[in-house]
């Protein structure tokens, strides 16, 4: 008897191949051959025990007088077939009834299977539907499966879904839980009316970015002689996008005022020299000294009035001749002196140095539109070019109705997108579009995957997966910055015990500043609507508008955006009657405190507030998509304040009791702190 595949309208067989381009196994047989009638195994014939001999050249697979039907009757009877893996080198167990597979040999129970009562196999203890032949997407499901009573499924969730010519493996922590059904109610929405995501015009977006990168840091130098302070270009797009009202879904091009409050802001904080918190009394008494001297040069070569360089050339002066008198100086003494002389001399630096700044501001403000005129250019070339027009009206919701909320849905037709490449080593997938790589780890590969089949509605043959993944990998690669560790604290998330307890205590379902990426839940909102849709997202979070849930917050460390997430909740909890709870975790900045936390702090929706004191609770690492598994969890250096607020459904629905937080509390520490 020839080895042979599942009959038609099975499941994937372990040797299929597992990437999103990979054709169904061919059939070796028709179901009448290798069935027989009545389920009573079939003799085999003459030729077939040669094609059997040829097969057995190439494969190690035993040889059995039936290997499909060498089981007992029972089994036969209910459906269940034997046949051999080849990638795996060893026997699974095919369902004909129910499309069940499992690498165990089944163990029937009474009245299990009854083929006159449950002929279609409805009663099998199946999870998820039934993939057809025809299916290209990979069927690994989700990762919190209730445990099966007859047996391992025959490609778990946390199994390793390699190419066909190798079978890498690795093991790891569920890290998300895509099993929550969403209790958030929004009303209808329109859909997104960006131009779809394509790999050139994200490749072109990068280039740009970058470019604009490289101006702000040459600008910082030539105009200040500083160093263009770390990721403050970062926060400069996360502050211009809250209150940009242009087109482009990265860089800002719409913005009233053009001077950015963040960028000004961080660039003023260098001048004349960068601080930082030294170590020992010896760096405390050079940058007493570099500060003095550095403000001196810069009164002596800007326009400032007469008695602003009076009085910073009589501070550094008093400031030098206390540092040659005093040798012997202790650190709090040398922190001390900086301190005053910087309270003396900055509101006359800034002062000179404000013109400059603020050019600076607006110069990278004026690029980046110019940007976005090349972006827009080049996207519509392209659409047109597939047919697809420009919108002239934009589509509107014509009755509001309200319903659970949905991922973002957009509205122009996608042009045909061009090939990436997939190549997988050492557990790292690379996808490569002309000659430009980006890697992900397999395991957030296999999550893009779980996400792109939840809510890709428009390809349920994964023919545009690789190339939507591609574009957004490059697209966060971008925003995170080209520095090492830039971009880190923009995506640290939560620990997967905290989301866990957050769920189970609290109701939370949904994250408000997330990424397919790092998110735990199978909705999010994230930064960008147009990459992120296709595996979830319901767009950025001022965008979103929930009349009922329970949500987790934790923003990224832009003051800006902090404060417009305490004015939108504020909004939402004024407005809905129906239970609302916000759930913050923020960065404890008390030197000086932040204009966000002063405001949650002191809102009439605040039902409870709590501390995480610093090194005593973790983050998941900002890069946890590439980063080694060693890095994933790292302890916050600084304190997190936790705030509920809530309005009064909300409070009695999931409201903040001694032992909730208690609960929340120890899923916060650290493992080894627990144990």
């Amino acid at each position: 008897m020839e080895s042979v595949s599942p009959p038609q309208g099975s499941p994937a067989t372990p040797e299929s191949p597992s990437t999103p381009q990979s054709q169904p196994p061919p059939k070796n047989g028709s179901q009448k051959e290798v069935d027989g009638e009545g389920g009573v195994p079939k003799q085999p014939t003459q030729n077939n025990h040669a094609l059997q001999h040829q097969n057995s050249l190439h494969s190690p697979q035993p040889q059995s007088p039936d290997p499909v039907h060498d089981l007992p009757v029972e089994l036969l009877q209910a459906g269940w077939r034997r046949f051999w893996s080849k990638r795996e080198q060893r026997p699974y167990y095919f369902n004909k009834n129910s499309n069940e597979s499992l690498w165990d040999m089944p163990q029937l129970e009474v009245g299990q299977h009854d083929l006159i009562t449950d002929p279609l196999g409805i009663s099998s203890n199946r999870v998820g539907p039934v993939p057809s032949s025809s299916d290209l997407r990979l069927s690994r499901s989700s990762v919190d499966i209730p445990p099966l009573h007859i047996g391992e499924k025959r490609r778990a969730s946390m199994e390793f879904v390699g190419s066909p010519t190798k079978s890498p493996r690795f093991t790891y922590s569920p890290f998300w839980n895509f099993d929550v059904p969403t209790n958030a109610i929004i009303y209808e929405r329109p859909p997104c009316c960006w131009p779809q995501p394509h790999p050139e015009v994200e490749q072109l977006r990068a280039q740009l970015v970058l470019k604009l990168r490289q101006s702000y840091a040459e600008l910082c130098h030539a105009r200040e002689g500083i160093d263009a302070p770390v990721e403050s270009f970062n926060r400069w797009l996360l502050e211009r996008k809250v209150i940009d009202k242009g087109l482009e879904p990265m860089l800002p091009s719409n913005c009233v005022p053009e001077v950015s409050q963040s960028m000004y802001r961080e660039i003023m904080n260098d001048i004349p020299v960068k601080l930082i918190k030294p170590k020992y009394t010896g760096d405390a008494r050079k940058q007493l000294f570099k500060y003095a001297e550095s403000a001196k040069k810069m009164m002596d070569s800007r326009s400032t009035t007469p008695d602003s360089r009076k009085i910073v050339k009589w501070n550094v002066e008093d400031t030098f001749t206390w540092l040659r008198k005093q040798q012997n100086a202790s650190y709090e003494d040398y922190l001390e002196r900086l301190g005053h002389l910087k309270r003396q001399c900055q509101p006359h630096l800034t002062e000179a140095a404000k013109t400059s700044v603020e050019g600076i501001c607006c110069k990278i403000y004026n690029i980046s539109c110019e940007a976005v005129k090349k972006l827009y250019t080049k996207h519509w070339e392209i659409l047109k070019e597939h047919n697809i027009p420009e919108l002239i009206d934009h589509p509107k919701v014509t009755h509001r109705r309200r319903v659970h909320c949905y991922p973002v849905i957009m509205y122009i037709p996608c042009p045909r997108l061009p090939s990436v490449e997939l190549q997988v080593e050492n557990e790292v997938h690379f996808l490569r579009f002309k000659g430009e790589a980006v890697k992900i780890k397999s395991s957030h590969f296999f999550k893009l995957e779980q996400l792109y089949k939840l809510n890709a509605r428009d390809d349920p043959k994964f023919e545009n997966f690789l190339s939507r993944v591609w574009c957004l990998l490059k697209r966060y690669s971008t925003l995170f910055g080209i520095h090492p560790h830039e971009g880190y604290g923009l995506q640290g998330a939560l620990g997967v015990d905290v989301f866990e307890c957050l769920h189970r205590v609290f109701g939370v379902t949904c994250e408000l500043f997330a990424s397919p990426l790092n998110c735990y839940f199978k909705q999010y909102c994230s930064a960008f609507a147009d990459t992120d849709g296709y595996f979830g997202s319901r767009g950025p979070v001022l965008d979103f508008h929930p009349l009922c849930g329970s949500f987790e917050a934790n923003p990224p460390f832009c003051e800006e955006l902090m404060e417009a997430m305490v004015d939108h909740f504020e909004s939402l909890l004024t407005e809905s009657q129906d239970p609302l709870s916000f759930i913050v975790f923020i960065p404890e900045w008390r030197d000086p405190p932040t204009e966000a936390l002063m405001r949650l702090e002191s809102s009439r929706f605040k039902k409870k507030q709590f501390t995480l004191p610093a090194y005593e609770h973790e983050y998941r690492n900002g890069f946890q998509h590439i980063c080694i598994k060693t890095d994933m969890n790292q302890k916050a250096s600084h304190g997190t304040v936790v705030i509920f607020l809530q309005n009064e459904s909300g409070f009695a629905k999931w409201g903040p009791t001694p032992e909730r937080i208690q609960d929340l509390l120890l899923s916060a520490k650290p493992r080894e702190a627990v144990a």
